[in-house]
């Protein structure tokens, strides 16, 4: 497929020089399309074949307009590169090559090198606000940012998923000149930017799609959300490719994380995204792409896509540091350990095994470098999904918590924290949405409902306390305040792991194998990597309030210990409670062959 440039775009309002736009609207089941411009002027789109409709015609930038559909409803550009306000605003005609860029020559960084943050631009109080934040972030350790979903969704306050126009920036978090900035100043610091999408759905409020493009959907397929986007069209997927391709190429953003594929009914679509990607960007960029997804399809991680996040990996140490086993958590119940060294040493914990359904799941990772999987002890999902919104250092024991930040940040796996971990933010991340009448009661009730397999909220009374999505408390309440007055000690911890990160870990990386994970006990473990240097890199761990049987290693170089002075009682064959000891071995000398001297 040739490499696409603005001229050859086929969705949305395209700004072909500086007075005149393209208007495309791929519409097959209208009779009559129509572009209505802010100043009065109906002009009417030519039908072309395959239902789409067309005009070109003398339009600046900045020129606010909707499309009427037969006469008989006004809807927004599905592909808006911009909203005069809400959804219900005009769209507006943007150009692409207005913003002049300061650091041209900002090529991204290696994936080895990521240490992801994950943040919310609403709370912390959109594009500019945002920007405050990231001297603090580079010098803690943070190699990269990633912003939760932007695509326009109804009102000002939601997670970002329910987006109904994946072109255009949220206009409550700024204008798409205030996101070019705020990548624009992240790649002067060193810091590479990626953007959660969500390519499964739209949002159910503002999607106009049914009444004049019915072929977006397939009716024979449904998701958690509905029917199912219908990939098998060319249309369709050249819609949400494209999208990929903007925000790669016109924002500069230096990765996407693809949210829930699994449901995306067509994984062949996948496939083509990653190779038109790897063929529209330069060589010489370095362009992430990662995924969701709960089928754990490692094969897809060999066909263009370079981690997924590990969601198996958080379940089983959440059960280990909680003892929380409600619902999803119910898979990893019984073995737990046994789970986390499975994690450790392959990747998957589910690689074709049955979980709590009785359904195989996964597929075999064992073979994937550890750099394949994202780890993390918390992220959007895993504070936001609880009822309350609890973080991690609230529900368990400080130490066992500390000890699990050495694994997330010195395992060889790619390590993700999420907005506050580093300052163990007392704010709660919330469910937040700004729907207004049936559908708010609807989200409201299905939020609390959807509590009813947790054994605190059995009861109907109890789940009248999870707080109402649409209330504008629950969106304050979630704004975290980020500075160290909660518990200075965790950001130091985070501060000396991340320097260690990069100090001994990050250049050798290319090339690591896992050697294994042994079980020592009730949750504690110990973990070997061959790095790509060939020196060893050793994890033991102990999340238990108890001391357990091991046996000291001769020879290496503690890299970090917590708590302190707790690899002493190693000397005595016990690894203490709470205890997570990291150390580097050196690799072997090469020996001479015969006939050759050193």
């Amino acid at each position: 497929m040739p490499l696409r440039t603005l001229e050859t775009w086929p969705h949305g309002a395209i700004m072909l020089d500086a007075e005149h736009t393209r208007f495309a609207l791929w519409a097959p089941d209208a009779f009559y399309v129509s572009v209505e411009l802010e100043n009065g002027q109906s002009l009417p789109l030519l039908p072309q074949a395959n239902g789409w409709f067309v005009i070109k015609t003398r339009c600046p930038a900045g020129t606010r307009y909707r499309y009427n559909i037969d006469g008989e409803l006004e809807v927004p550009d599905p592909a808006s590169r911009a909203q005069a306000g809400d959804i219900g605003s005009h769209s507006v005609v943007v150009d692409p090559l207005a913003y002049r860029w300061h650091h041209n020559t900002w090529q991204g960084r290696p994936w080895n090198e990521a240490i992801i943050y994950e943040l919310h631009v609403g709370v912390l109080g959109g594009f500019s606000a945002v920007e405050q934040h990231l001297s603090r972030l580079v010098e803690l350790g943070i190699t990269a940012i990633e912003l939760m979903p932007l695509a326009q969704f109804p009102g000002d306050r939601n997670w970002g998923y329910d987006g109904v126009l994946p072109y255009a920036p949220q206009a409550s978090y700024g204008t798409p000149e205030q996101l070019k900035h705020l990548i624009d100043t992240a790649h002067g610091l060193g810091l590479a930017v990626i953007l959660d999408v969500v390519y499964n759905h739209f949002g159910p409020d503002g999607n106009y799609l049914h009444h004049y493009a019915k072929g977006f959907f397939r009716e024979d397929k449904h998701t958690p959300w509905g029917a199912a986007i219908d990939f098998r069209q060319r249309e369709v997927r050249d819609f949400f490719i494209d999208n990929a391709l903007m925000w790669l190429l016109e924002y500069r953003f230096d990765g996407l994380r693809l949210d829930a594929v699994h449901a995306i009914e067509s994984p062949d679509f996948l496939e083509e995204l990653a190779q038109r990607v790897r063929q529209q960007t330069e060589p010489s960029r370095h362009v992430w792409l990662m995924v969701e997804n709960e089928h754990n399809e490692a094969s897809l991680l060999e066909k263009g896509f370079d981690a997924q996040w590990n969601d198996d990996g958080h379940n089983a140490l959440h059960v280990l540091l909680t003892g929380e086993t409600d619902a999803y958590y119910a898979d990893y119940a019984e073995q737990p350990t046994e789970q986390l060294a499975r994690c450790l040493s392959q990747g998957f914990v589910f690689q074709g095994h049955l979980n709590r359904h009785g359904t195989p799941r996964g597929e075999p990772s064992g073979h994937l470098p550890p750099t394949a999987f994202v780890l993390f002890l918390q992220n959007h999902d895993q504070i936001g999904n609880r009822a309350l919104g609890e973080r991690l250092h609230q529900l368990t024991h400080p130490d066992a918590l500390y000890a699990a930040t050495a694994l997330l940040l010195l395992s060889p796996m790619i390590p993700l924290m999420f907005m506050g971990d580093e300052f163990a933010a007392q704010a709660p991340f919330l469910f937040f949405t700004s729907h207004h009448g049936e559908l708010a009661e609807l989200v409201r009730e299905g939020r609390r409902n959807e509590f009813a397999a947790f054994s605190a909220f059995a009861d109907p009374h109890k789940r009248e306390q999870i707080p109402d999505p649409n209330a504008p408390r629950t969106f304050d309440a979630s704004q975290p305040k980020l500075n160290a007055s909660a518990l200075p000690a965790i950001h130091d911890l985070y501060r000396r792991l991340l320097q260690l990160r990069h100090q001994h870990l990050i250049p050798r990386l290319p090339g690591t194998q896992a050697l294994g994970a042994d079980v020592l006990g009730h949750a504690a473990v110990s973990a070997r990597w061959r790095l790509g240097d060939g020196s060893e890199l050793r994890i033991d761990l102990n999340l238990s309030d108890t001391p357990v049987v091991h046996t000291p290693q001769a020879d290496t170089n503690l890299l970090f210990e917590h708590p302190p002075h707790s690899a002493g009682l190693l000397h005595e064959g016990k690894l203490a409670p709470y205890c997570a000891l990291v150390s580097l071995t050196a690799a072997a000398p090469l020996l001479p062959s015969d006939g050759e001297r050193l």
